[in-house]
């Protein structure tokens, strides 16, 4: 069984390489680390360092050595974070490390949640139906954004031979992600909110229209909902059924259900682009929530084409991750990788028993593994949360 914690790169250079594994390995019980190794900007508490209790990342840089050869001629390319230069490559390290008989390796790796990229390059990012733009969120459809990510992944697989790839955001986002400042005086309901977030830039419309599909009269329909949703005056519920009933929430307007359908085929793809092109020793996982269909991901079809899914659980008391878990595993299959993601984070998690609750019961309900979250952001003590659910974990 797989049994991880999500880790940045600055902690365990704060705490050093064998204080993390003591930690990890020998405290909570784990064997393998997922290292963020593309990652977004923040605001980060850590309590556990000795000098550096608040720590800003640079925004959407690579915490890995990146190889010069496979980015020459790239429209959209990475940058090395200052930390790997400052700090030393952890990536590195770790991996060096499991070859010597240490915990697996990860690669957690955020794809196209990516604001640097975004203003830097305006034309390959998701835009609304008005065609404005999310500079968050660079688009599944772009080929550019499409070349960038394949390309990141085939570099750190085939230069560092990380155990698994964790893909976060190869998909369409949300329309509230925690942008710096965001504002809302409307009061956006969830289905709201979706439709925000639904892309129509060029790509999108393009490679819809190669399919047959009519992106210019969902691209209407979209437009009518958001203009009249600004125009109440208080918030209305319009689709009392959303987000249980999926896709056919919008069964009434069948140009914006074709496109919501299609809306999976750039997401599917582009997971199957990354596994293509990828190191075959990494096996590649997506990263999924819930109702992941809000972001474009149909984990049936995503489950074909790469080696398997973690589905978050934050929140969720043991009978609703029962739930998703073994709808995961009927979705997935028995052949495929299946994990849970927890936060150990209070109140979210209030006690150990809590959390060992939740972690059993995602292992009973057919969880391959364990990802907690996060190293860095939780006291010393919590990983002691973390032991006690893993030494409770049902055998399999």
């Amino acid at each position: 069984m797989q049994l991880s914690m999500w880790s940045y790169p600055w902690d365990i250079q704060d705490l050093g390489l064998e204080r993390t594994v003591a930690d990890l390995r020998g405290r909570a019980g784990l064997n393998t680390v997922s290292l963020a190794t593309s990652y977004h900007a923040g605001r980060f508490l850590q309590p556990r360092s000795r000098e550096r209790k608040v720590y800003f990342p640079e925004d959407g840089t690579v915490y890995f050595r990146t190889t010069p050869s496979l980015w020459d001629g790239k429209e959209i390319v990475p940058l090395v974070a200052r930390n790997v230069e400052d700090g030393g490559d952890t990536l590195a390290d770790l991996v060096r490390a499991r070859d010597a008989g240490g915990m697996a390796v990860s690669c957690w790796t955020v794809c196209l949640h990516n604001t640097r990229l975004g203003m830097l390059h305006p034309s390959h990012v998701t835009r609304n139906a008005f065609g404005n733009p999310n500079y968050y969120n660079l688009c599944p459809s772009s080929p550019a954004a499409r070349d960038y990510v394949v390309t990141l992944i085939a570099d750190v697989t085939r230069h560092y031979k990380p155990d698994r790839i964790e893909l976060e955001s190869p998909n369409f986002m949300g329309f509230a992600h925690e942008f710096h400042h965001e504002k809302d005086g409307v009061g956006l309901s969830a289905a709201d909110d979706f439709l925000m977030s639904l892309c129509f830039c060029d790509h999108c419309r393009a490679r819809a229209k190669a399919a047959g599909v009519d992106a210019e009269a969902a691209r209407a329909t979209v437009r009518g909902f958001i203009a009249e949703m600004c125009e109440r005056e208080i918030p209305v519920r319009r689709f009392p059924d959303f987000p249980a009933a999926g896709i056919d929430t919008f069964r009434a307007y069948p140009a914006l259900h074709d496109y919501l359908v299609w809306r999976t085929e750039p997401v599917t793809s582009l997971v199957a682009a990354i596994r293509a092109a990828a190191d075959p020793m990494s096996r590649i996982v997506l990263i999924d929530l819930k109702d992941g269909w809000l972001g474009g991901v149909d984990l049936a079809a995503v489950g074909r084409v790469c080696d398997g899914a973690i589905l978050c659980c934050y929140g969720m008391p043991p009978d609703e991750v029962t739930a998703l878990i073994s709808a995961g595993r009927q979705t997935l299959g028995p052949g495929k990788y299946l994990g849970a993601g927890y936060r150990v984070f209070y109140p979210e998690v209030p006690s150990a028993g809590d959390l060992a609750a939740r972690a059993a019961a995602a292992v009973a309900a057919g969880a391959d593994g364990i990802n907690f979250y996060n190293y860095g952001l939780i006291p010393a003590k919590r990983l002691d949360w973390v032991r006690r659910a893993v030494d409770a974990l049902p055998a399999t």
